[in-house]
């Protein structure tokens, strides 16, 4: 499945989503509050956290199709703890990724973790999943801080499609029964995810109640799905990374699918 939203938009939400992120953080009594969703770390954490994760990023697209693994940034400072600082160095870790991507352009390939899923290794789909990972620590700063919001429309309709590519999508078996999961967003748009020995792919279904032109679907009915989950984008994307908990959404079918799902952690 191939992003939405074009290689400019991608680099316009990632400085959008990066200044809500710093704004939430500017509003915070304290650096040394616990993140809920994030129970392990603190606010510092997170904004560390995120600043380092751009950093080598940037790294990594610079050094080319050629690199063979993420890359460690070369001294960069380390995340300072006065606010007004640490916030200046989130900024220029965000000016260091868009800077990089704009180098690179959207299709020069770039190593990534993702090599066995349906997203391909190019710089544009880095600048998709960086997207997503900022708008989902975004929401987790602003909870944090006690004013969570909703993520942009064009930001959650597309954070559900390039979460089942790159996270829900690979070449590894799946190890249970073949099944195939329905994913509804309230804005109209929805996605299947076919689970097999072949591994798990997915695609969009074109209209409520028909079937993408490639996949296999559950055995008994080729046009049911055995679970699926229903909810707005915002909703689906907070429960796909573990932010609210599914039971929160429209859950139908075989509920035991999702557990399996949430548990599998194939070698990719």
């Amino acid at each position: 499945m191939q992003s939405a939203l074009d290689f400019p938009d991608l680099l316009r939400l990632i400085d959008e989503r990066s200044t809500a992120f710093r704004a939430a953080v500017a509003t915070a009594p304290d650096l040394d509050v616990q993140v809920p969703t994030c129970p392990e770390w603190t606010l510092f954490d997170l904004v560390q956290h995120l600043g380092e994760g751009r950093r080598a990023w940037a790294a990594t697209i610079a050094a080319g199709p050629d690199a063979t693994a993420k890359c460690a940034p070369q001294g960069d400072p380390a995340a300072p703890r006065e606010r007004e600082a640490l916030l200046a160095w989130l900024a220029a870790s965000t000016r260091q990724l868009l800077d990089a991507l704009r180098e690179a352009g959207p299709d020069r390939g770039c190593w990534t973790w993702w090599g066995k899923s349906q997203s391909p290794q190019t710089c544009s789909a880095v600048a998709r999943r960086q997207l997503h990972e900022i708008a989902v620590h975004t929401y987790d700063a602003q909870l944090t801080v006690g004013a969570p919001q909703p993520l942009p429309d064009e930001v959650a309709l597309d954070g559900v499609e390039e979460f089942l590519s790159t996270i829900c999508t690979t070449t590894v078996a799946w190890p249970h029964e073949p099944a195939a999961v329905d994913y509804h967003a309230t804005e109209g748009r929805s996605w299947r995810n076919w689970l097999s020995d072949e591994g798990a792919r997915a695609a969009r279904l074109p209209a409520p109640g028909t079937m993408p032109a490639t996949g296999t679907a559950a055995d008994e009915d080729p046009d049911a799905a055995d679970a699926s989950l229903g909810g707005t984008a915002n909703e689906l994307v907070l429960a796909l990374y573990g932010r609210i908990p599914l039971d929160s959404l429209k859950l139908d079918g075989n509920r035991r699918l999702f557990d399996q799902l949430v548990a599998w952690d194939p070698e990719r």
